[in-house]
């Protein structure tokens, strides 16, 4: 994955680490977690994320947390696509759901059909489990922090895009 990135993106820093321990040693005016975050499942997990963001946070700066979902709009679902290329196809099936609303977490299910050049087919499956915590949780976690914490709710003008986050780290 770094070295697919280190292709597309030359100009960029590639660094390999866990955003619940990394440590730059430096700080930003603007840290952002975007998706990646929903694979912390725990509170615990999710606080040091939060903590890492802040120690990476100038003061004045802002951090901008973006969780695929939040525990009051989550909702099961199925989406599917794909596209043909030259001599192959890709066809997926992706299902959400919550086997346990009472835990911190739900499951994405992957089905891939994979059609190579000479016709043959196969078929994959990829299971994720992320994370699923209320409002009330992540502006605890961010304030307690450092932050002030606050949410800002979707506006419809990005497809897909949910909840925001914002850690304000004070001057």
């Amino acid at each position: 994955m770094l070295e697919l990135s280190r292709t597309l993106n030359p100009e960029c820093a590639h660094i390999e680490g866990d955003m619940r321990s990394l440590r730059f040693g430096r700080q930003f005016d603007a840290v952002l977690i975007h998706d990646a975050i929903m694979y912390l499942t725990t509170e615990a997990d999710l606080r040091s994320a939060i903590e890492t963001a802040y120690l990476h946070t100038r003061p004045g700066g802002a951090a901008i947390f973006v969780p695929d979902y939040v525990r009051e709009t989550f909702e099961p679902s199925t989406s599917h696509g794909g596209h043909d290329g030259d001599g192959r196809s890709l066809r997926y099936l992706e299902w959400t759901w919550d086997p346990d609303p009472a835990d911190t977490s739900y499951v994405v299910d992957f089905a891939y059909l994979l059609r190579e050049a000479d016709g043959s087919v196969r078929v994959e499956h990829d299971r994720h489990h992320e994370g699923l915590f209320a409002r009330d949780d992540w502006l605890r976690l961010i304030a307690d922090a450092g932050f002030e914490a606050r949410r800002i709710a979707p506006t419809g003008a990005v497809e897909g895009l949910g909840e925001l986050f914002v850690g304000a780290r004070r001057p």
